[in-house]
């Protein structure tokens, strides 16, 4: 039962499946339906999600492996299958556009609806809509969404979040009160350095950030006002329909074989450069990396991270595939090395720096400087010294 003085006139929603990996494996499999399951694998690997039964014991996804196993030894441990995953989102995908044309997914297992001026078409309000939307997704697919209702983007999140699983929670105008001695982090955008640096500043809770005037929030940086804002609970983002996240990348066969770190890296760095031009070109920015190897055995090898924010610069991009090599140059031979963006996000997004990210900016400016000589003067007008080979037969 859900009661709420808002309850019919809010349409903004957010739809969350509950731990959906292992969601579907245990649909699958209902011989695990009381066992704890956690989906990933391998020693050095990390746990993609696991249900609610594992995070009893202190299992959360991203949670090294090795950890997760210690944590809970028995376990059942299940690698991922992208393909059966992809398709049961599809099918969720279709029946939220079954409900309004603004459906904008967020990832697999997530997507933000508009269910303004629907009412009339269905017969019932939004939340009417959404529970009968819940019930048809656990008939039909087996799985558990949790819903969050509120008057934004934002807010319908938050809500989504404080309901699950299997939960529908709504927003209204209490929001302020509601989360007003809720510590920063809870906000989108607000990892743990920036939560860092507005603590030492004296600022914790959310209603604290809130309180600052205009003259305050220009003393956090160029970002303070859009902070001050998303405090107050406020977002203006409209829900844009949009294709499924395809991805972008490049990638390198070598001459002969490579196994050195620091020449893979050499093979990497202009790579990135491409890469970055192409997210560039197509009004994009990388979201995740992904980093790929094949070896001389022609095994390949893939391995992938999510940025903390949006960028196509090149030199960022290097940095964070970085730590993905240095893991992988265990000695192997390897005849390709590539580096692609997925998710992606939209470009204005990109590089835009924060309170605790002042050198983004900078590397910013730096590289449409460097664009602005190269389409004047050609590609080989500027160079940076990563990008320089050593001559054979010099030092």
């Amino acid at each position: 039962m859900v009661r709420h003085p808002e309850l019919f006139s809010l349409a903004i929603a957010h739809i969350d499946c509950d731990a959906f990996y292992a969601a579907v494996e245990k649909r699958d499999r209902p011989e695990l339906r009381d066992k704890p399951v956690i989906i990933g694998g391998g020693v050095r690997g990390v746990v993609s999600t696991c249900c609610y039964i594992a995070r009893i014991y202190g299992v959360r996804s991203a949670m090294p492996m090795f950890k997760a196993r210690k944590l809970c030894p028995q376990a059942v441990v299940i690698k991922p299958d992208m393909t059966k995953y992809a398709a049961v989102s599809r099918q969720m995908r279709e029946m939220m556009e079954a409900l309004t044309p603004l459906v904008q997914p967020l990832s697999i297992d997530e997507a933000a609806l508009d269910l303004s001026g629907t009412a009339t078409l269905h017969g019932a309000p939004p939340a009417i809509v959404l529970t009968r939307l819940a019930r048809r997704v656990e008939a039909a697919l087996g799985i558990t969404i949790s819903i969050g209702l509120s008057r934004n983007r934002m807010l319908a999140k938050l809500a989504a979040e404080r309901g699950k699983p299997r939960g529908f929670f709504v927003l209204g105008r209490e929001a302020e009160d509601v989360l007003a001695n809720e510590r920063l982090g809870l906000l989108p955008g607000f990892g743990p350095a920036l939560v860092k640096k507005l603590e030492a500043r004296g600022i914790v809770t959310i209603a604290q950030l809130a309180a600052l005037d205009r003259h305050e929030a220009a003393k956090l940086g160029h970002d303070g006002a859009a902070l001050v804002a998303r405090a107050r609970l406020q977002d203006d983002r409209p829900i844009r329909p949009e294709r499924e996240s395809k991805s972008i990348s490049a990638e390198t066969t070598f001459e002969t074989d490579i196994a050195d770190r620091a020449a893979l890296e050499a093979e990497l760095w202009p790579l990135c450069e491409k890469l970055g031009r192409r997210l560039h070109r197509e009004d994009q920015a990388a979201a995740g990396l992904v980093l790929k190897l094949k070896s001389a055995d022609f095994q390949q090898r893939t391995r992938s991270q999510r940025l903390p924010a949006p960028t196509r610069l090149a030199e960022t991009i290097f940095e964070a595939a970085q730590p993905l090599l240095a893991r992988e140059a265990d000695g192997t031979k390897f005849r390709l090395i590539g580096i692609g963006a997925a998710p992606l996000a939209p470009a204005a997004l990109a590089d835009l720096g924060d309170l605790a990210d002042t050198s983004t900016p900078r590397r910013r400016a730096r590289q449409e400087a460097i664009d602005q000589l190269r389409a004047r003067f050609g590609e080989g007008a500027v160079q940076r010294g990563r990008a320089l080979r050593p001559v054979k037969g010099k030092g």
